[in-house]
């Protein structure tokens, strides 16, 4: 355990406090209506070379980077397992024609259903929108069409967690949209604008500190 007090962290490590929340009844939703000119589609074998540049946009602010340092068999791996579901929002394009190839994407969800035969537990992976999406209200449709995707399994409870380093909008949005905090963690990692995975001029609300 992490004692009481200040912890120093080396040169070149980010840390955040991570918050996880949870939603154990499924909500009472209507049909959720896209925003004009905004589709949302599930990608069934979706490229690797897509998913990352997708990623990057809705993440690369925030520092996200987890699926950042994998290799292509690692990434692989998680993508293309029938229990990882796929979603992207995408804007200017009907759900007929949309694809990975002709877009353009602004929006990403992922369900994890891994765990789901043992617990029941259903995490949303990965939520969220490129920054010119923002304030348009397709992140309230996002979420509706997550929730719906997700609690059509009949799962236990959807999770998932946010930290300090994302949108300081993220938890209040998560909590208008139902989700309870439960427990909360220290994340401690090599800063990615260091390591060359995101832009070095990335989440300048987080001031980079080399060695």
């Amino acid at each position: 355990m992490i004692p009481d007090g200040y912890t120093e962290l080396a040169p070149g490590k980010i840390a955040s406090v991570v918050t996880y929340l949870e939603m154990r009844t499924a909500p009472a939703l209507a049909a959720p209506s896209p925003p004009a000119g905004l589709s949302f589609r599930r990608v069934a074998l979706p490229d690797l070379g897509w998913y990352r540049q997708l990623y990057r946009s809705v993440g690369e602010n925030w520092l996200w980077f987890s699926r950042l340092r994998m290799n292509d068999a690692e990434l692989s791996a998680i993508l293309l397992d029938p229990k990882i579901e796929i979603y992207a929002l995408s804007r200017n394009a009907s759900p007929q024609n949309a694809s990975p190839q002709n877009g353009p994407d602004n929006g990403l969800l992922e369900l994890d259903l891994r765990q789901f035969a043992d617990t029941g537990d259903i995490e949303i992976a990965s939520f969220g929108l490129a920054s010119d999406m923002i304030g348009q209200g397709a992140g309230r449709y996002l979420m509706a069409e997550a929730l719906r995707a997700a609690w059509a399994h009949r799962p236990a409870r959807v999770w998932l967690h946010t930290c300090t380093i994302d949108s300081p909008a993220a938890i209040s949005f998560y909590l208008k949209s139902g989700f309870l905090p439960y427990k909360r963690a220290i994340e401690v990692s090599d800063d990615p604008r260091l390591t060359g995975e995101v832009s070095s001029t990335a989440a300048p609300h987080l001031p980079v500190i080399r060695g």
